[in-house]
């Protein structure tokens, strides 16, 4: 894992980084802290917070347009190179939305996940894994996100496909997107863990190139922590995301479509209650601890707001609060790595 503590150019192996900064990011430099890691052995050297787009598309609450675009335009401008969104996110919202808000920044200041497979239409969900689907659904998402190259392609939710299915013909036909040039790298994601090993172990070495876990590695649950060596093992990315749990760790607390069950849910609000009377925001102990581990590249937050994005970046740069951080996970023990299906 490559780590460094400045803001990259969009290659990572050039050498004269500072030379090729522009003024305004040569002064974020000055007085940032944010470290930056290597995606496995992709060479995308990312910040270890990034943007996770399915706020874009109203996933949480209503959004403003505006408020989208120029809360995108607020994490490139302070530091943050990765992307991630997907067609699922609502329904095509979220990357259509983005797009709009990459047209006015240079292609060199980010690196762009998107994935495949999982869609929906109309208000409905539905799953294609099919190798004609996931070409399709590359093609659209470049013309909504308005770029002619994707970065990393995922599968997204493999627990909704046939995994054989996903061995055999999803990613075989991403690979082959891959050899066009038409994507960087291919990804896996998914919330039950062991789906992941039973992909890579049937699949040639260096097919997947990351995996994009979430809600396990975040205060109460942590069980990503015990693949990380062996993804490290097998040259596999890590990516991160959902460390505020998909809103259990918040102020403003869960949607009410969450999964969780009734004790995860009130566990969870004793610890925003006990880090309120001690006036601390838990979603900044939350953030600190997820972007903390080195073995993770990256962690990805979703807002539609520039002032909570700027806000959480200042989270990750400040020292981690220990005692408060040792007093909750001790509240959070008794439902410490219960999960839920997903939905």
């Amino acid at each position: 894992m490559q780590i460094c503590r400045f803001l990259p150019s969009k290659r990572s192996n050039d050498t004269d980084k500072l030379g090729k900064l522009d003024f305004k990011a040569y002064i974020i430099l000055l007085f940032r802290i944010m470290e930056y890691r290597e995606i496995g052995k992709t060479g995308m050297v990312v910040s270890s917070l990034s943007f996770g787009a399915s706020s874009l598309g109203g996933v949480f609450h209503e959004l403003k347009e505006k408020e989208g675009i120029l809360t995108v335009h607020a994490a490139i401008d302070s530091g943050i190179n990765f992307i991630d969104v997907s067609p699922y996110y609502g329904f095509t919202k979220a990357e259509a939305l983005l797009g709009k808000a990459l047209k006015e920044i240079r292609r060199d200041k980010y690196f762009l996940s998107t994935k495949v497979g999982r869609f929906g239409v109309s208000g409905i969900k539905n799953w294609d894994y099919s190798a004609a689907r996931a070409v399709k659904s590359v093609e659209e998402s470049m013309q909504r996100l308005n770029i002619d190259f994707i970065d990393l392609i995922n599968v997204h939710d493999m627990e909704f496909s046939d995994l054989n299915q996903v061995i055999n013909e999803t990613l075989p036909a991403l690979i082959r997107l891959k050899e066009q040039g038409k994507v960087g790298h291919v990804g896996i994601t998914g919330l039950p863990l062991v789906n992941f090993k039973y992909v890579i172990d049937r699949v040639p070495e260096g097919t997947v190139e990351s995996v994009l876990s979430f809600c396990h590695y975040c205060l109460n649950d942590d069980a990503l922590a015990d693949n990380l060596d062996y993804f490290e093992q097998h040259g596999v990315g890590v990516i991160n995301a959902s460390p505020l749990s998909m809103g259990l760790l918040t102020r403003r607390g869960a949607p009410d479509w969450h999964p969780a069950s009734k004790a995860i849910m009130s566990y969870s609000r004793k610890a925003v209650q006990y880090c309120e009377k001690k006036k601390y925001p838990i979603e900044q102990l939350a953030i600190k601890y997820s972007v903390s581990n080195p073995k993770i590249a990256t962690t990805l937050v979703s807002t539609t707001s520039p002032l909570n994005i700027r806000e959480n970046i200042r989270w990750v740069e400040a020292l981690q609060n220990e005692p408060l951080l040792a007093d909750v996970l001790e509240i959070l023990k008794p439902i410490h790595r219960q999960t839920w299906d997903n939905s």
